[in-house]
């Protein structure tokens, strides 16, 4: 499974009301970092299908969802438990340290 596009109009359905853990990247089209992260994060959705869903909210699509959940600079990923946010990491990360993360996460 690969990530899933979520929106302002969505995220509440997608995000909040998920029955597994979401990985919520906040990114744009012009972020550098963002573009470097998104290959590692289609990787990890496919290879944890079974234990999370990543989901990805361009913040220019979608910019209410990002200020209403506080996210201040981008790439922000935000992982969600139960609708609620369990981590945040801000910055460009290595496709090792974010599965490392989501380990420390009980996640992966």
């Amino acid at each position: 499974m690969s990530t899933v596009k979520v929106t302002d109009e969505s995220f509440e359905q997608d995000v909040i009301k998920s029955g597994k853990p979401v990985l919520v990247d906040f990114w744009a089209t012009w972020c550098g970092p963002c573009m470097q992260i998104g290959p590692s994060l289609e990787q990890i959705s496919d290879e944890l299908a079974s234990q999370l869903t990543i989901a990805k909210v361009n913040i220019e699509d979608s910019p209410d969802t990002p200020s209403r959940h506080g996210v201040k600079g981008i790439p922000t990923m935000m992982l969600y438990k139960d609708g609620q946010i369990a981590s945040t990491k801000v910055g460009a990360m290595s496709k090792a340290k974010i599965l490392e993360w989501l380990a420390e996460q009980g996640v992966a």
